[in-house]
């Protein structure tokens, strides 16, 4: 069983899937994912891309859904016991279902730790009671979980293996029907339905703004698998701004960009690879930001500036993330030769920390080795 719950998640699944299938050609895969996971031929019981919200006060809105998920998978783990449970990321949830299997007796692999070093650290403890494998993206995650006792292994980062742009920036822009004379910048409303409310119309009219400063301007924003064209409709079209919407390709529309506007998340950290100048958002509920504020211990929550132990690249959050301060970011980043070499020479500094790839294959190979 294979558990993920948003869409950089199920897209790990899904070559997990594939890679444990290609050492083993008659495993079988079910759990939860989205379409990723489904091509890679997992059968999903839970639809992820319902499940994907962020935040106290969004995750209790969306409480019936998220329940319901739940209790098919638990139901599962009782009457067709996996030979190994694999959970990735998505902690509140997939901790919860651990502890189903470890009474169930099915052994637990988990990938991309919670960021218990980032805030409620006692949770390692409880951790260390349901899983048996945690598989760790950074090396400063292990020392973490040695001291509590917990078994954990150091994969990598899976990134550095996917994030593979296969057009130069000209290339990559003729290709998507974008002008190569013109600068062009990225929209990365994130993949979650929520932050596409809250976040793509204050994008939106920031990209509004730049357009009004540099008319040259063109923009394009990639859309997430876990989202709909009908999702975006409504916020581009009051936006009265010309966007090119791509589905899929992402890293490619990451080449074309000279500047993006990213909600934080996965995609911030394959920014930097990919070598992109970007500024991070995000924007949560009141209630949730004030109780983050009190209970965080890292200083940045982009995971590329945590990795890089430095701020490289900007974080707006909350009440910053508005249109005026966006915008002067990314006409800083355009117009401030400096600042933007500056920021690819951290990012070049920071990939040499994650290792020299292949996570997903160790990942695999350690899934069948648990399930001997």
């Amino acid at each position: 069983m294979i558990v993920a719950g948003e869409a950089s998640g199920e897209m790990y699944g899904a070559q997990i899937a594939t890679a444990i299938r290609a050492l083993a050609p008659g495993t079988r895969f079910f759990g939860m994912g989205g379409n990723c996971m489904r091509e890679a031929g997992v059968e999903t019981l839970v639809d992820a891309n319902v499940m994907a919200v962020m935040g106290l006060v969004e995750v209790v809105a969306h409480l019936p859904t998220i329940v319901s998920g739940f209790t098919t998978l638990k139901r599962k783990i009782h009457n067709d016991p996996p030979d190994l449970l694999i959970l990735i990321d998505y902690p509140d949830f997939n901790l919860r279902l651990a502890k189903v299997a470890k009474k169930a007796g099915v052994k637990v692999l988990y990938f991309i730790s919670p960021q218990v070093w980032a805030w409620r650290s006692h949770r390692v403890h409880g951790i260390g009671r349901v899983v048996d494998m945690m598989a760790v993206l950074f090396p400063f995650e292990v020392p973490f979980y040695q001291k509590a006792g917990v078994p954990v292994t150091f994969v990598g980062h899976p990134l550095l293996d996917l994030v593979k742009p296969t057009m130069k920036r000209d290339e990559a822009l003729a290709s998507l029907g974008l002008d190569p004379e013109r600068r062009c910048i990225g929209l990365f409303p994130g993949s979650r339905r929520s932050e596409i409310q809250k976040l793509l119309p204050i994008i939106l009219e920031s990209a509004r703004i730049l357009k009004e400063r540099m008319p040259d301007l063109q923009f394009v924003l990639p859309r997430a698998t876990s989202l709909k064209d009908e999702d975006l409709a409504p916020y581009l079209a009051g936006s009265r701004l010309e966007v090119k919407v791509v589905s899929g390709r992402n890293h490619d529309v990451m080449s074309g960009c000279d500047a993006v506007i990213a909600a934080s998340g996965t995609v911030v950290m394959e920014l930097a690879l990919v070598g992109v100048p970007h500024v991070i958002i995000y924007k949560m509920s009141t209630l949730t930001y004030e109780i983050g504020k009190r209970v965080i211990n890292v200083p940045h929550i982009g995971i590329s500036n945590i990795v890089a132990e430095k701020r490289m690249v900007q974080e707006l959050l909350q009440h910053e993330a508005e249109p005026v301060p966006i915008a002067d970011e990314i006409d800083a980043l355009l117009n401030r030769p400096g600042y933007a070499a500056q920021m690819r020479e951290d990012f070049a500094a920071m990939r040499v920390k994650l290792g020299n790839g292949g996570a997903l294959g160790r990942v695999a190979r350690l899934a069948l080795e648990m399930m001997k």
